[in-house]
């Protein structure tokens, strides 16, 4: 399985990075994990829209789903191959704020497009060999977590959430943990860089890699302060990043801070 990572800031995008947006590839299949603004543009150096098997919103705030828009004008509108609706997983009013943008006559359109599905009324998706799981997480909308496994192979998304008993169970045992830390401090919506390091040691994730992270909160100090909490290796997660996800030995490398 492996991860590419297309773009990891918060709340907008800058020169350097994207927003949140992630591309999971194992054999054939590929799931494009949350669609933060500037992240379509990343997702194509690597690989088509319309070769895409399934995008997965882990919530509906617009710094993980703002590029819906553009994607929809792409597989509507642009000169992309044919392709049947693309499955979109994600809260069960994505469509309504889509169409509520579009105006009312797009909904048919829409689902010309997309093939909707609420997280809320599943649980779980296999696409060949890969296999997601998603678990409801704290946040201030409705949000989820995402595993992802293939083989022996797993990987725990946060999304955006706050440390819970829950999502500890969610993440045992991962080889790879991406999670947000977008609070400096704690703010009851986000991890701090404190928070996912208590998250990797207590689900024993064989490493951590750190994304979303708060707005100047420097990369080097987020390591370092999550390294308080988890003795595995740290890396901060960064644009066109491209992780092999398996033991230990095939991850990413630890940031030295």
């Amino acid at each position: 399985m492996r991860l590419t990572v297309l773009g990891t800031a918060s709340h907008y995008p800058t020169p350097e990075a994207a927003c949140s947006g992630y591309l999971l590839e194992h054999g054939r299949a590929a799931v494009w994990v949350d669609a933060g603004p500037g992240s379509l543009a990343e997702l194509q150096r690597h690989r088509s829209p319309a070769d895409l098997d399934a995008l997965w919103i882990s919530h509906a705030h617009a710094d993980h789903t703002a590029d819906l828009l553009p994607l929809y004008y792409a597989l509507a509108f642009g000169d992309l191959p044919p392709r049947p609706p693309l499955p979109l997983l994600g809260p069960a009013d994505l469509r309504g704020r889509l169409v509520g943008f579009l105006g009312p006559g797009a909904g048919p359109e829409l689902d010309r497009v997309f093939a909707f599905a609420s997280l809320a009324d599943r649980r779980s998706l296999r696409i060949g060999g890969l296999e997601l799981d998603w678990e409801a997480v704290p946040h201030d909308v409705p949000a989820w977590a995402l595993r992802a496994r293939a083989g022996d192979a797993s990987l725990v998304y946060t999304g955006d959430a706050t440390l819970s008993p829950g999502l500890v169970a969610f993440a045992g045992g991962c080889d790879l943990l991406l999670s947000e830390a977008g609070a400096d401090r704690p703010d009851g919506s986000h991890l701090t860089p404190e928070d996912a390091g208590a998250l990797a040691a207590d689900a024993r994730a064989g490493r951590l890699l750190l994304t979303h992270l708060a707005l100047g909160l420097d990369p080097a100090e987020a390591v370092r302060r999550a390294a308080g909490n988890y003795d595995g290796p740290i890396a901060p997660a960064r644009p066109g990043d491209v992780v092999s996800v398996g033991p230990v030995s095939e991850a990413v490398p630890t940031v030295e801070a």
